[in-house]
């Protein structure tokens, strides 16, 4: 699992040994991740909204959920559970928890 950060790298590498986080944050500065998976982007919600990927091991997506508000985002028992099902049919299909 990885996190992709809007800041730079510095800031990403002290948050992330700040709070011992256990999976990857990656910096995303100028906003590229962002644009490839259409982030959505509200001034008035504080800028960047919640927006949640799943990649299988060969870069196929199989989840794109875009927060409409900065608390809109699947429970991680939510994204356990599909990763679950995912592992174990094998589907290819993309999948979308509610947008």
């Amino acid at each position: 699992m990885a996190v992709v950060a809007p800041e730079g790298s510095a800031r990403v590498a002290d948050h992330w040994a700040a709070n011992d986080l256990p999976f990857l944050g990656l910096a995303d500065p100028d906003h590229q991740v962002a644009r490839l998976y259409n982030q959505p982007f509200r001034l008035l919600k504080l800028g960047r909204l919640p927006t949640v990927t799943v990649l299988d091991r060969s870069g196929r997506l199989r989840l794109l959920h875009l927060g409409r508000s900065m608390r809109d985002i699947p429970t991680n028992q939510e994204l356990l559970n599909l990763l679950d099902e995912l592992e174990a049919s094998g589907e290819n299909s993309q999948t979308d928890l509610g947008t």
